[in-house]
């Protein structure tokens, strides 16, 4: 099989919102006034999934600034977190304004954060209200989807979804705390395929009506999607993706995807079993001028620690799966933790 992507990605010649996309040197442009953009996918340790974070009850700002400042002591800059209509939807007033919370303790650490809107990963039934404890030693397992089949059975749920995209984007549309919109995590995963589409053209279209100040994004993840792949660097102002396998993939992907000639982050790397690494892989990003952005930063709820696919019951893994520290600080391997300083602070 050849590399998790792109040897046969098209070059695309005319994206769907041409008017609405910034030009190849307006992104670059951007992108020169950022720092190296690394960072983490971020759930706090105290939630077993979006909900349980955003939720008023739940939200957690104590161990979101302790674990942001872990992340700030390794150089990092950069946060992805995932939001959830469902919690908008419940409380929408309040929802935003934990947002700003959030935005204001990362801004005191100096990170600054991409927010996700949609997902097709994992579970697909969610209820607000407390959340199911995670399954012992079962990798993300309450992690939820938004808006999963749901939208399938309930069609309506499309303009509500409208709504809330647009509703979040024009309330923070100018927040530089906000560094990239990315509007939908992994379409089609999952077995959603093609009913994936509606969603994705739709959310492109809402982003781009609002005119945000900063870039979006859609992140590729499958080298068999080919028409959603095209899709998504053409109506994304820089590229990112996601890829989990070893340095010469990595290398293929960012050597095809940078002769676009926009600004490039992975924004879903690091799975220490397969080779990919903070030491393998930063060193070349760096050199490459790619963003780097792995999952996971704290072992919690999520359990991405333990390895995906496993059935629980197991002790936690010699070898963690992702994350980088233990929810008291100590990392994992204090060995990776100095180099990804040094990666950070040697320019």
């Amino acid at each position: 099989m050849k590399s998790l992507f792109y040897c046969f990605l098209i070059l695309i010649s005319k994206p769907i919102y041409a008017q609405e996309i910034w030009s190849v040197e307006q992104a670059n442009n951007w992108y020169q006034q950022q720092p190296w953009i690394t960072g983490a996918n971020f759930l706090p340790s105290t939630a077993v999934n979006q909900l349980e974070m955003w939720q008023e009850e739940t939200f957690d700002t104590a161990t979101i600034n302790r674990e942001l400042g872990y992340a700030a002591a390794i150089g990092f800059n950069t946060m992805r977190v995932y939001l959830h209509h469902l919690a908008w939807l419940e409380d929408s007033t309040g929802f935003k304004n934990r947002i700003h919370q959030y935005l204001a303790i990362a801004e005191n650490h100096g990170i600054k954060t991409i927010f996700v809107f949609f997902d097709d990963c994992w579970k697909d039934h969610y209820t607000p209200g407390p959340q199911p404890l995670p399954i012992p030693g079962v990798h993300n397992s309450q992690w939820l989807k938004d808006p999963g089949s749901l939208i399938d059975q309930q069609p309506a749920l499309m303009d509500t979804l409208e709504v809330y995209v647009k509703d979040i984007m024009s309330t923070f549309r100018n927040d530089n705390r906000i560094r990239i919109w990315d509007l939908y995590n992994e379409p089609g995963h999952f077995g959603h395929g093609d009913k994936s589409w509606p969603l994705l053209r739709n959310v492109v279209a809402w982003a781009r009506s609002i005119h945000p100040s900063q870039p979006i994004t859609i992140g590729l993840w499958n080298p068999n999607f080919t028409a959603f792949n095209e899709f998504q660097i053409a109506n994304s102002d820089i590229i990112t993706f996601h890829n989990y396998r070893d340095t010469a993939s990595m290398l293929s992907a960012i050597d095809t995807l940078q002769s676009y000639n926009r600004p490039l982050i992975c924004t879903e790397y690091m799975k220490r079993p397969n080779n990919s690494t903070f030491a393998t892989h930063m060193p070349l990003m760096k050199a490459k001028k790619v963003g780097a952005i792995n999952w996971g930063l704290v072992a919690g709820k999520s359990q991405t620690n333990y390895p995906q696919g496993n059935k629980g019951g197991e002790p936690v893994p010699e070898l963690w799966y992702h994350d980088i520290f233990y929810p008291d600080g100590r990392p994992f391997n204090s060995d990776e933790t100095t180099f990804i300083l040094k990666m950070n602070t040697n320019h």
